[in-house]
């Protein structure tokens, strides 16, 4: 019987229609077969999404030509990852002692191409049976004038019965570059015996004592206890609060006509007829919600079935995921911004369909437009191909508008008939004014705060492993950060909610969704801190990718807890007006 831990694999690889024949894909062997040596790419240590084709270095390949067709994935193209057979005739279990592959006579060229490969601390990756190795393609003499180059790959494979566990790479053979010179490219292979289970073999590129360091279990518990914290004060400093109005109101429900206008009414419950107007450009607004409970729920799927199935060990397997999960829960982008769009009021349901089905893949597409452009004028492996933006295009139109037409119409039939607990005044009343910390400009502000102080450690930990060489592997820790942030989120919004609305302000809508959406610009004003300080990167393209993509991550963040922080609120101004007895 199928457990859960294999659903998340088997459902990204039949969704992502891959087509799995080859020994590398169900990582059997015989003796003697075929083992497949991939070159992936090489690239500036220091700026790891600066990667470019293996061979645009002049390097030279082995004399084998023929190999097992390979099938790359969507995820794959889009990450970059750009496989080539090396040339190198490899055999399950069969040592290959040194032997030459190759010879290179450095023209001037080709001399200037390496040394400005080792200089600038080039790294290069292969892939074993879909294990990573990686390898330095030379150093800088002592005395920072000569160039060497390593000339010899020492491949240490280790198997367990028919299946390969272990790999391993050693560079030897330093070789000073210099013109016209010839170098001799050499390999060698060692097969071992391993205890390695094959279920555990990718354990060895993990980093328990970083990713499970004390500090990281110190600041989940830090959260965790701030959660309980914000929840016991939002609850006994409201439900006190209210509970005081609600006997202030009541008292003032038996007062006749010229009592009650003798004294002193403010508060929440002055704002009745128009707390529930509708929202300044509601078609926006509406389309952001309905976009963030899309992303939410992307979210919480996709690191389900990372928990799951451990797809970070599959090249792109998480990208792959998350595009086919975003595609399949675009019904709920459709239902939750119509439903929100119909009930406020809103005509142009066409229009609103479009704007929310495309308000996110369209930043996606802009942003990775101009980093297309700069990768092609590098020649960066990250470039995308024509096809891969013609197939992501064609799952927009085909899939998620489709999707997203079901559900605006379900929305609009099951959750557009407007349910406003009190009677919307035709004239807007006017709002009085009021300090400057109750203004809605300074809560939106301060909104985010909190909210990003509980998840400020974990973003250092993700920052680590997406912009340095670290696998994230704890999607439990990920997991507990993320219903620790909408907890922490919904408790804030729904104070800044109460307090904007005791000082009688009723432009409560916008207030709570950018108040809690605040936490993603303290995200993007960290990722600054954290390139300059904390990483070595550099260079054009670096640069642009870096905060392209950090701004691209800060908005999809910002939405998510916009949204929530908006539904939260919505359910407490609903609670306390349906409540109130309001003549």
């Amino acid at each position: 019987m199928m457990t859960l831990r294999h659903l998340g694999p088997l459902l990204l690889i039949i969704l992502a229609f891959q087509c799995i024949k080859a020994d590398e894909h169900n990582h059997i062997y015989k003796d003697a077969e075929e083992v497949v040596l991939w070159m992936n790419t090489v690239g500036p240590y220091h700026n790891r999404q600066e990667t470019y084709n293996f061979y645009s270095l002049p390097f030279c390949r082995g004399e084998k030509k023929t190999i097992s067709h390979y099938h790359e994935t969507l995820g794959e193209n889009i990450q970059g990852v750009e496989l080539e057979f090396s040339g190198l005739d490899i055999s399950y279990k069969v040592n290959v002692p040194p032997t030459k592959y190759c010879e290179l006579i450095l023209t001037q060229d080709k001399y200037e191409a390496l040394v400005y490969a080792v200089r600038n601390h080039y790294w290069y990756q292969m892939y074993i049976d879909d294990l990573p190795l990686w390898g330095i393609v030379g150093e800088i003499g002592e005395n920072g004038e000569e160039y060497y180059v390593w000339t010899h790959k020492k491949l240490e494979i280790g198997h367990n019965g028919n299946k390969i566990v272990d790999v391993n790479l050693t560079s030897e053979s330093k070789v000073k570059l210099t013109p016209n010179a010839k170098i001799v490219f050499t390999y060698e292979v060692r097969w071992k015996e391993s205890n390695i289970e094959f279920s555990k073999r990718y354990e060895k590129y993990l980093d328990p004592s970083f990713f499970q360091h004390r500090i990281h279990w110190f600041s989940i518990f830090n959260s965790f206890m701030m959660v309980i914290f914000l929840v016991g004060l939002v609850s006994m400093i409201l439900m006190r609060t209210l509970r005081k109005d609600y006997a202030r109101y009541s008292k003032d429900d038996d007062l006749d006509d010229m009592e009650r206008d003798l004294g002193d009414e403010y508060g929440w419950k002055q704002v009745h007829g128009d707390v529930f107007r509708p929202a300044s450009h509601r078609l926006l607004f509406s389309s952001l919600i309905g976009t963030g409970y899309h992303l939410c729920c992307v979210a919480f799927l996709v690191v389900l079935f990372t928990i799951m199935g451990d797809l970070y060990t599959g090249r792109g397997s998480i990208l792959s995921a998350a595009i086919f999960v975003y595609a399949a829960c675009a019904p709920l982008n459709g239902y939750f911004g119509a439903g929100l769009y119909s009930r406020q009021g809103g005509r142009q349901w066409i229009r609103q369909l479009v704007v929310g089905a495309l308000l996110f893949p369209s930043l996606v597409c802009c942003t990775a437009f101009v980093i297309n452009f700069i990768a092609i004028y590098y020649h960066a492996s990250r470039a995308i191909p024509f096809g891969t933006m013609v197939a992501v295009a064609c799952i927009v139109m085909f899939v998620i508008l489709p999707l997203n037409l079901v559900g605006t119409v379900l929305g609009r039939n099951l959750a557009g008939a407007p349910d406003a607990p009190c009677r919307v005044n035709t004239v807007p009343r006017p709002i009085p004014e009021k300090k400057w910390f109750m203004e809605p400009a300074m809560i939106v502000c301060l909104g985010g705060v909190l909210p990003f102080g509980s998840i400020f450690i974990e973003m250092y930990f993700i920052f680590t492993s997406f912009w340095a060489y670290k696998i994230y592997y704890v999607f439990g820790f990920m997991f507990l950060v993320f219903l620790i942030l909408l907890a922490v989120t919904v408790c804030v919004t729904i104070v800044c909610t109460y307090f904007l609305l005791n000082a009688e302000d009723y432009r409560w809508q916008w207030t709570a969704f950018l108040s809690s959406a605040s936490t993603a610009g303290y995200v993007y004003m960290y990722s600054f801190y954290y390139f300059f300080f904390k990483t070595k990167m550099y260079g054009l393209f670096q640069t642009t990718f870096y905060f392209g993509y950090m701004a691209l991550f800060s908005i999809g963040l910002g939405i998510m807890c916009g949204t929530m922080g908006y539904a939260g609120a919505s359910i407490f101004v609903r609670k306390i007006y349906s409540t109130v007895k309001i003549d």
